[in-house]
C-alpha cells in the first residue's frame, strides 16, 4: 500500500467496556458543542428536499460537502448521535447492584449504574453544583462521591449530601438530582439515548430483535476487540458497508466465500439486512476457502442499525462494529467478536480473516474520501440493483439532519 493509510489497536476479551469514541480507550476525541449556529441547507446551498430523491433510479447520492464541510458535524453529533440509540458497553459490567461504567459520547460525559432496586439507569456525569465528576472509570460503588467538592449522589441519582452549603438559601437537594438519561439492554449490550423523548430501546429495534434472534448474540462471549482509525469521514465507511457491489473488486478472498449473484438487501424502517449465501463445495480444490463445507446452506448475514453499528453474522460467530467520528474528516471503527461460550478453535483465524477485509475495507474508504474532495466531482448516480442500501442511509440521515431546520 506504500504507506500506513490507518492504525489498529489490539484489546484482550477482559478489556474495559467501553466502545470506539470514549475517553477510557485513550482516543483523541474531538468534543463538539451542539449549539446550533448555523443552518445546514444555507452552509450548503441545497434545499433539504432536494437532497436525495427517494425514487432511487432517478436520485443522485449525497452531495461530496457533506462530507467535507467541518462544521456539518457538530449538527450531526447533535441530531443524529445524541438522538439515536447508541452501545456504550456491556451488559456483563453492570450486572449486580452497583455496578457501574462511565463513557463519553461524542463530548458527553455519561454514567450507567444497576441500583440497589436492580433497576438499570443513566446519568450525565456531571455533579450539579460545578460540573466535577461524580463517577471515574468503571466498578462497584454503594454512592458516587464527586472528586471536585464531594457532593454525593445516591445510585438513584438523588443528592445525598452536599458539604459547606449552610445557610446558601432556596437550596433544595430534590431539586439538584443527577441529570437522567434514557437506558436499555439488548442481546448482552447496554444503549443509552440523549434524546428524552425517545422510544423506548427495543421499541426503536423494532424487527431486528426477531431476526437477529436465531444468533443468540447476547449467549456469545467477547473473545477480540479492534480499533480501526480512519481517515475518512464516517458516512463514507458505512456508505461503503451498506453495499456488495465493491465485493468482486476489494475483497477477492471474501468474493470467494459469497454467492455475489444472490447478494440481497433488504430494507426496513430504521435498518437494512445484506444476506448472501455462502458458496458450496465448488472449486474448493483450487482456492483456499474459509468456510469448507459438503453442501450450500450456509449464509452470512449482516445488519445495519441506524445511524452507525451493524452485526455481521455468520456461521460460527458474530461480530458487532460501531463506527464514530473523531473529527470531520476522520473516523474510528469498533469490532467486537462473539463465538459461542464452548467454541476454542477457528477464533484467531476468523480474526485473521476479518481483519484483512477490514484493511481493504479502510484502504480503499481513504481513497474515495480524499476524492471526494476533487474539484471534479459533487455527486455520483445509485446503482438501483446493488446500491439500495447507501440510498436508505442516505434518505434517513437527510431526514435526520434537517429534523431541526
Amino acid at each position: 500500500m506504500g504507506h500506513r493509510i490507518f492504525s489498529q489497536q489490539n484489546e484482550a476479551a477482559q478489556s474495559p467496556p467501553f466502545l470506539a469514541g470514549f475517553a477510557p480507550f485513550g482516543l483523541d476525541i474531538i468534543h463538539f458543542v451542539p449549539r446550533k449556529v448555523w443552518s445546514v441547507t444555507q452552509k450548503l446551498n441545497v434545499i433539504p428536499a432536494s437532497i436525495v430523491d427517494r425514487n432511487i433510479a432517478c436520485a443522485s447520492t449525497l452531495p461530496s460537502k457533506y462530507y467535507t464541510v467541518p462544521d456539518l458535524l457538530a449538527e450531526e453529533t447533535r441530531s443524529i448521535f445524541w438522538q439515536t440509540w447508541q452501545i456504550v458497553g456491556r451488559s456483563e459490567l453492570v450486572r449486580d447492584p452497583g455496578h457501574y461504567i462511565t463513557t463519553d459520547l461524542l463530548g458527553e460525559p455519561l454514567l450507567v449504574v444497576r441500583g440497589s432496586d436492580g433497576v438499570l439507569r443513566g446519568f450525565y456525569n456531571v455533579c450539579r453544583h460545578r460540573a466535577g465528576p461524580p463517577a471515574a472509570g468503571c466498578g462497584s460503588r454503594k454512592v458516587f462521591r464527586c472528586g471536585y467538592h464531594g457532593w454525593t449522589y445516591a445510585l438513584d441519582g438523588r443528592l445525598l449530601n452536599a458539604p459547606e452549603m449552610e445557610g446558601v438559601q432556596n437550596f433544595s437537594a430534590d431539586e439538584l438530582r443527577l441529570r437522567s438519561i434514557q437506558v436499555g439492554e439488548w442481546e448482552g449490550q447496554v444503549f443509552v439515548n440523549l434524546d428524552p423523548g425517545a422510544e423506548p430501546l427495543i421499541e426503536a429495534l423494532r424487527e431486528l430483535p426477531g431476526q437477529a434472534g436465531k444468533y443468540r448474540f447476547g449467549d456469545m462471549r467477547l473473545r477480540g476487540r479492534r480499533e480501526y482509525h480512519m481517515q475518512c469521514n464516517w458516512k463514507v465507511y458505512i456508505d461503503n458497508y451498506l453495499e456488495g457491489y465493491h465485493l468482486p473488486s476489494v475483497h477477492p478472498s471474501l468474493n470467494r466465500e459469497l454467492d455475489y449473484n444472490s447478494y440481497e438487501t433488504t430494507l426496513f424502517a430504521k435498518h437494512s439486512l445484506q444476506a448472501s449465501p455462502i458458496r458450496g463445495p465448488e472449486n474448493e480444490s483450487t482456492v483456499d476457502r474459509r468456510y469448507k463445507q459438503a453442501d450450500g446452506d450456509l449464509s452470512a448475514e449482516y445488519f445495519w442499525i441506524f445511524p452507525n453499528w451493524m452485526l455481521n453474522c455468520y456461521p460460527d460467530n458474530v461480530s458487532l462494529n460501531i463506527v464514530l467520528p473523531t473529527g470531520p474528516e476522520t473516523c474510528v471503527a469498533i469490532f467486537e467478536w462473539y463465538f459461542p461460550p464452548d467454541q476454542e478453535t477457528t477464533i484467531e483465524e476468523t480474526m485473521r480473516f476479518s481483519d484483512e477485509i477490514q484493511l481493504e475495507d479502510g484502504n480503499i474508504c481513504e481513497v474515495v474520501h480524499r476524492n471526494l474532495k476533487s474539484q471534479s466531482y459533487e455527486t455520483g448516480r445509485y446503482s438501483a440493483k446493488q446500491e439500495t442500501g447507501v440510498h436508505h442511509f442516505h434518505l434517513l440521515y437527510s431526514e435526520a439532519i434537517h429534523s431541526g431546520e
